[in-house]
């Protein structure tokens, strides 16, 4: 009878050690990883729960029928402190044309680190000599609300992966839609993100992080002075288990704002904070400037900065 049982319990256990085995084989294998990295403050400090809010110019990367949202015309620069000394930034231009309808966008993101000495086995201390590498990624978005509760939008990227004297490329698209329940405040954001060619690198030919993300936000509360925004999110990434995001946003008569979040079956991400303040910068214009702190285990923390100039 124990026999049975064992034997029984090894069946069933079959499919979910099949399964863990497959997602294994996968980590590795994706190219383009800088294309993971969230951008801006605002954003990350939410626990990365930011497809369904996508409501500043960072949507670009969230979600790009966000910046149909966007009714002024906005420059956003966002700086990270990556891990290893290893630095990412994103600029990102938002504008309207008259006699078009709908809302584009421009931007251009880099993973780049200070130049590493040439080392070989005969001279590990380096030979005189330095290499680059990095990677680069620019994208054009058009993004229009169809209606007064649903919008889409569409990005195109192009590419680049840089290591001294090799380089690859590769175009990708990402698709998004914004729908506005009509309850209360409810939201619901859907995007998929990096979907296009391989990566030809050397000798090698890897997949782009094609990236799936669905999520809801509401105020769950607001009133004259404060609001309350909670927002929660689901993605499924190529090479790694499904994973979820919570976070919330409190905002103080539209000028102070703290928020933090929680991202859960991720490797290293862990729990996320954040503030940020807006400010009239003229009778037509106002600059937001928000922080955000990501904790990574055991290696060091992740801060980001964005700068949000609207015109």
């Amino acid at each position: 009878m124990r026999i049975m049982v064992g034997v029984l319990c090894l069946l069933l256990a079959i499919p979910t050690l099949a399964d863990a085995a497959q997602e294994f084989e996968k980590v590795g294998t994706i190219g383009g990883q800088f294309l993971k990295i969230g951008v801006g403050a605002r954003a990350t400090a939410m626990g990365s729960a930011f497809v369904s809010v996508a409501d500043d110019a960072t949507a670009i990367y969230w979600n790009p029928a966000g910046i149909a949202r966007v009714y002024k015309n906005v420059v956003n620069v966002n700086h990270t402190s990556w891990l290893a000394d290893i630095s990412f930034t994103q600029a990102a231009y938002v504008f309207h044309v008259g006699f078009l309808p709908g809302t584009f966008a421009v931007n251009a993101r880099s993973l780049y680190m200070d130049s590493q000495p040439v080392r070989t086995v005969f001279r590990p201390e380096g030979e005189g000599t330095s290499f680059d590498a990095g990677d680069v990624a620019f994208g054009v978005t058009y993004a229009r609300s169809l209606t007064d509760k649903f919008s889409a939008g569409i990005s195109m990227n192009y590419v680049q992966s840089t290591l001294a004297d090799y380089e690859a490329s590769a175009y990708t698209f990402d698709f998004g839609t914004l729908y506005d329940t009509g309850y209360r405040s409810l939201r619901i954001g859907m995007s998929m993100q990096n979907l296009g060619t391989r990566m030809e690198f050397i000798d090698d030919s890897v997949k782009m992080p094609a990236t799936f993300r669905v999520g809801m936000s509401m105020s769950v509360y607001e009133d004259a002075s404060h609001r309350i925004l909670s927002a929660a999110e689901f993605s499924h990434p190529p090479d790694n288990n499904e994973r979820a995001n919570w976070g919330v946003e409190y905002g103080f008569k539209e000028f102070f704002f703290a928020r933090a979040g929680y991202l859960f079956q991720y490797d290293l991400e862990r729990f996320a904070a954040g503030l940020g303040f807006k400010v009239p910068s003229s009778l037509n214009s106002e600059a937001t400037v928000d922080y955000s702190y990501q904790d990574m285990s055991d290696l060091d923390a992740v801060h980001r900065v964005s700068i949000d100039f609207r015109f």
